[in-house]
């Protein structure tokens, strides 16, 4: 059995679920459907091929994301999330080169190696460099004056964790960043890479190794095996081309407002929603989340 889940922006007219059903139900078996938040967030249950489900329902709602999983081990134990652009609204690295002056040159190449057109780690090395000399103060200044959590971040993960899922936030980008975000949303675990310090400015470094695509997809896979569950009860969430191993090797992997390449791959992808989506996607109802 799976489902499809939509989630609209808006709203969804009933009729139009009712002759999505009924142009899916020859190709794909549907049993049933019901809404999850009536005139806005529906589930479809059906027997087979979602590929034909996906095909049909993708282009038949406006400003609706659409999620196709099977139906078992539907609500997840475990979680692995980005962090920039993802549970953040910003990239910590392009707003910390605008204290320096250098925004533009560093978020080009940040831009581009999202996009999977660059080596992250040689990126990272390249961006960080140029902010050799940065007063330490501007971290701080940085987290106070342009880090904001994404809408739907903290009631996403504090239901999560509620519900005892584990949750890690595993990022490309720095610690003084990802643990107060970690902290303040609630996380388990925070894992980035450490910007190198000293006499109170940064020096142009990161300790190695560096925090990368293998990095996060080891991290997904180490959970899996401390925490003994079935793979399939995984969900890993981001937005780059640094974030499509752990995507791709998720029980369920999502691409959030995301790069192209990105979007392509994951199973689910999130467009028009905010991060509450994902605890629709698990089958779990308003109002049972614990509201952030």
């Amino acid at each position: 059995m799976f489902i499809a889940t939509l989630i609209a922006a808006e709203s969804i007219a009933e009729r139009d679920i009712s002759d999505a059903v009924a142009r899916m139900d020859d190709l794909c078996g549907v049993s049933e459907w019901r809404w999850v938040e009536e005139g806005r967030v529906a589930d479809i249950y059906f027997k087979e091929d979602p590929a034909w489900a996906d095909g049909v329902l993708s282009p038949w709602f406006d400003r609706t994301d659409v999620a196709i999983q099977p139906a078992a081990n539907r609500e997840k134990k475990l979680l692995i999330a980005d962090m920039d652009s993802t549970m953040i609204t910003v990239e910590c690295i392009d707003e910390l080169a605008d204290y320096a002056g250098i925004k533009p040159q560093i978020a080009d190449v940040t831009e581009r190696a999202m996009r999977g057109e660059l080596d992250f780690a040689s990126a990272l090395d390249a961006r960080v460099a140029l902010l050799e000399g940065l007063e330490e103060a501007a971290i701080q200044r940085c987290l106070d004056e342009r880090v904001k959590l994404m809408p739907g971040a903290k009631t996403l993960i504090q239901t999560m964790r509620a519900r005892g899922a584990t949750t890690i936030l595993v990022s490309g980008g720095f610690t003084r960043f990802a643990e107060p975000v970690g902290h303040a949303l609630g996380f388990h675990r925070m894992i980035a890479n450490r910007l190198l310090i000293e006499d109170g400015r940064l020096t142009g470094k990161v300790r190695k190794p560096i925090v990368d695509a293998t990095t996060k997809e080891v991290t997904l896979l180490a959970a899996i095996d401390e925490l003994g569950i079935d793979p399939a009860a995984t969900l890993a969430v981001g937005d780059g081309a640094n974030d499509l191993p752990m995507i791709r090797r998720a029980g369920l992997g999502v691409a959030y407002h995301a790069k192209p390449i990105v979007a392509a791959e994951a199973a689910v992808r999130i467009d028009h929603n905010d991060l509450t989506a994902l605890l629709h996607i698990q089958g779990i109802p308003r109002g049972e989340w614990v509201e952030g």
